[in-house]
């Protein structure tokens, strides 16, 4: 059976196999993991027909059922920062039968690549998509592709992160303001363009004390914006700090909340991985939302990583 197939030592093809559910009976999980195995094929070999090759394969899973999963995708396909990607990004993100939460993470990953030539693209979806999460993405794309080719990106002076992730937008400069309290004041005000509360929230991210954790977690609680909530869930899972757990678990357990949102409270549950979010977990496995049942089956997975002697799950986990 394929689902026997020992990922970490996997032929390319095999990967493929796993990623797409071959046989029909793969463990969610175990796809995951044949994903987080192709990216860094596709990010690290110096093979330019494996690398395409690997892209081709991660991108036959957008014909999947998985919302989850295929966002997980599109994430991955921007983090390979390979043009290549793009075609099948663009594809998706212009798709009308595609889920928003996949959609967003397409733009998003464009804007990650700092395609140019998306540049058109993603100002046409940001004004006329139905979806304000689709709106806000592709205006935080443009405004990241902008950036990275201008002067400022060029002479601004950047903390040296402690993650690889390619973010939405870069944290502000070290030079123009580092007190928490401001940087929260920028964060939550709803005045500010989206792009600087997002550089706020990847500055807070950098400095990444529990004085910082609490700030983001402000952002949690009253922002319209379920873009923005779900972006500062994902930067608990990066940090894996307990003292984001409250915050955490409330987001998942209000089905008021979006799925976008939930489903990534539940995944840094599972990189943060104390005692305490074992049982919360457990609990959203039969969750009326399917994003939020499959993303509580794969923190089930990354929490019996981050408790184990294996590699760190959450450094490939994806956004």
């Amino acid at each position: 059976m394929s689902e026997e197939i020992d990922v970490d030592n996997a032929t390319i093809e095999q990967l493929r196999d796993v990623l797409i559910n071959k046989t029909g009976d793969i463990k969610l999980a175990n796809r995951f993991r044949a994903l987080f195995n192709l990216k860094c094929i596709a990010s690290e070999s110096t093979n330019e027909e494996e690398v395409k090759k690997a892209i081709d394969y991660i991108a036959e899973c957008f014909n999947d059922n998985s919302e989850l999963l295929k966002h997980e995708v599109a994430y991955v396909l921007g983090q390979t920062q390979n043009l290549y990607t793009a075609k099948y990004l663009k594809n998706v993100l212009e798709s009308k039968t595609q889920q928003v939460m996949v959609r967003h993470e397409a733009a998003e990953a464009l804007g990650a690549l700092g395609d140019t030539e998306s540049l058109e693209l993603l100002k046409r979806y940001q004004e006329e998509d139905p979806s304000i999460e689709i709106r806000q993405t592709c205006e935080l794309a443009l405004d990241r592709i902008k950036w990275q080719n201008s002067e400022k990106a060029k002479s601004e002076k950047l903390q040296q992160s402690l993650f690889t992730s390619i973010d939405p937008a870069p944290p502000l400069p070290n030079d123009k303001e580092s007190k928490v309290e401001k940087l929260r004041e920028i964060l939550v005000n709803q005045n500010e363009p989206l792009f600087e509360r997002y550089r706020a929230m990847f500055r807070l991210r950098d400095i990444g004390s529990d004085e910082a954790c609490l700030a983001l977690a402000s952002g949690l609680m009253d922002d319209p914006s379920a873009l923005f909530k779900h972006e500062i869930a994902y930067v608990f899972g990066q940090l894996c700090n307990p003292v984001t757990v409250p915050a955490l678990i409330k987001v998942l357990k209000d089905d008021r909340e979006a799925g976008m949102v939930r489903h990534e409270a539940a995944e840094a549950l599972g990189s943060i991985a104390t005692d305490e979010c074992l049982p919360v977990l457990e609990s959203f496995l039969n969750d009326k939302e399917q994003v939020v049942r499959d993303s509580a089956v794969v923190a089930l997975d990354m929490y019996e990583y981050e408790n184990s002697n294996e590699m760190e799950y959450a450094t490939l986990k994806a956004n």
